[in-house]
């Protein structure tokens, strides 16, 4: 069951991110009326496909989640949201809502590949509340210095991603087996900055 609208934070991706000692990908969620950030863990082929299309590098043939949303769009479903739900023991769970024919339909995702498709259909991102104050992060309160001229807001901006490169770099992460085709693997989900997982 959906949670209530009121218990859902909006967000938008803000970048996908690697973790240079691991060369592990993440995505980074911003809350959009705050300046929270949510990262997560997903794996190296959801991480090319959010890239892809948020870069605008569009590829020569279409990327499994481009062949998704042009089959909704043919099949006439419509993608409303997508809600990451909740996280339990260090894995994020989602939920992606769909319309087809009046009907309100949703189903089971991992977050990499609610995302991919999300921004494909242009469709809204949710944060479950309980999940962002759970694994959500805020820059350092000096990086966001309110009283800097707007003239600096480039500035400004290279401080808050060097937070987060600064961030991401520093996790402690165990060493990753070298498992060929572990993100398909049934159950492979996404986790939170600090757990790396294949999603």
């Amino acid at each position: 069951m959906e949670p209530r609208m009121k218990n859902l934070i909006e967000v938008s991706v803000d970048s996908i991110r690697i973790h240079m000692p691991t060369a592990q990908h993440l995505v980074i969620l911003k809350e959009k009326e705050a300046d929270r950030y949510l990262p997560i863990w997903i794996g190296s082929f959801e991480a090319q496909a959010i890239a892809t299309k948020i870069s605008g590098n569009a590829l020569g043939r279409p990327l499994t989640h481009d062949l998704m949303a042009t089959a909704f769009g043919d099949l006439g479903i419509s993608v409303r949201r997508i809600v990451v739900t909740r996280l339990a023991d260090q894995v994020f769970y989602a939920r992606l809502y769909v319309k087809q024919n009046g009907r309100d339909l949703d189903f089971d995702a991992r977050p990499s590949d609610a995302i991919a498709l999300a921004v494909r259909v242009e469709c809204p991102i949710f944060v479950a509340t309980e999940v962002m104050e759970t694994a959500g992060i805020i820059p350092e309160a000096d990086e966001m210095d309110g009283d800097k001229d707007k003239t600096e807001n480039t500035v400004v901006d290279e401080e808050r991603l060097a937070v987060f490169r600064d961030f991401v770099n520093s996790l402690d992460l165990p060493e990753l087996p070298d498992e060929p085709g572990a993100k398909d693997e049934p159950g492979a989900q996404d986790r939170p900055g600090g757990r790396p997982g294949r999603g």
